[in-house]
């Protein structure tokens, strides 16, 4: 944005120590944490809503998946961020790939090794894909929401600079420059997280389940337009920039989203 005005008041940023607790030579990040306690809590989740009818999985299933889906969210979400972000750089440091504790998930990237993952273990078990999916897509914006929330901690993955300097919630973000900015990493918390979430748990209860796909349709339709949504707020990355216009590749991964969920919302009415 040109020429923003001069910053009045910004709430200030909390400034967390982006370290949870340092063991000697060990440090444990919340970003580690966020990705270990999405994954135990989703799980448990899982078993409690493979309990409600139609009940076609028994929730021991989930013991055998949570390793098979931590896999693809750890691998996928870094092959992602290398592919879609920064190829070029990566290809240049090869050795950084490696690097997780450095940051740097793609949320597009651990979707589809978190579906690849699916995809073997629903065939290695007989089961229907999307009897799978359904589930887990209800469970995870809990990942969702603590990943936003770490990355809010780590002060990365920041809002553009606001427009009106006076809005109560912008603050200074360190390493952004003198003007406040949008929480954005706070709006997709509570947009991908807190809202899909609840979305998919009042869906759920008034039978979702017993319509195949439905859930999968709704967690990819309201994960894409949320989105899409913040995407308007939030800073693109300083080696992409704007891909098309104000289009940026947040968008452009998200926009195949919005339209399988849409046909599979569509397609659940057969399943009906």
């Amino acid at each position: 944005m040109e020429n923003p005005t001069l910053m009045i008041a910004a709430m200030a940023y909390p400034n967390i120590d982006p370290i949870a607790l340092q063991l000697g030579p060990l440090a444990i990040r919340w970003y580690s944490l966020a990705y270990i306690v999405g994954l135990l809590l989703a799980w448990r989740y899982c078993r409690w809503l493979a309990l409600k009818p139609p009940a076609r999985l028994k929730p021991e299933a989930f013991d055998d998946l949570l390793l098979w889906a931590t896999l693809g969210v750890v691998l996928g979400g870094r092959l992602g961020y290398v592919l879609f972000y920064k190829p070029l750089h990566f290809l240049d440091h090869p050795g950084e790939i490696v690097r997780l504790w450095e940051g740097g998930m793609s949320f597009h990237g651990g979707m589809l090794g978190v579906f690849l993952a699916m995809l073997f273990f629903a065939r290695s078990r007989g089961v229907s894909f999307f009897t799978l999916s359904d589930i887990v897509g209800c469970a995870a914006p809990i990942g969702l929401f603590l990943g936003r929330i770490a990355n809010f901690i780590n002060g990365e993955l920041y809002g553009r600079v606001a427009e009106d300097q006076n809005l109560p919630w912008v603050m200074v973000f360190p390493g952004g420059g003198a003007f406040a900015r949008h929480p954005s990493q706070l709006y997709e918390a509570v947009l991908e997280g807190l809202l899909l979430f609840l979305i998919l748990f009042l869906a759920a209860q008034r039978g979702a389940l017993q319509r195949t796909g439905l859930l999968s349709g709704i967690f990819m339709l309201g994960y894409g337009l949320s989105r899409v949504a913040v995407e308007a707020f939030r800073e693109p990355d300083d080696h992409l920039g704007f891909i098309v216009s104000t289009i940026t590749m947040g968008q452009i991964l998200t926009v195949p989203m919005v339209l399988i969920g849409i046909f599979l919302i569509l397609w659940s009415r057969r399943t009906a």
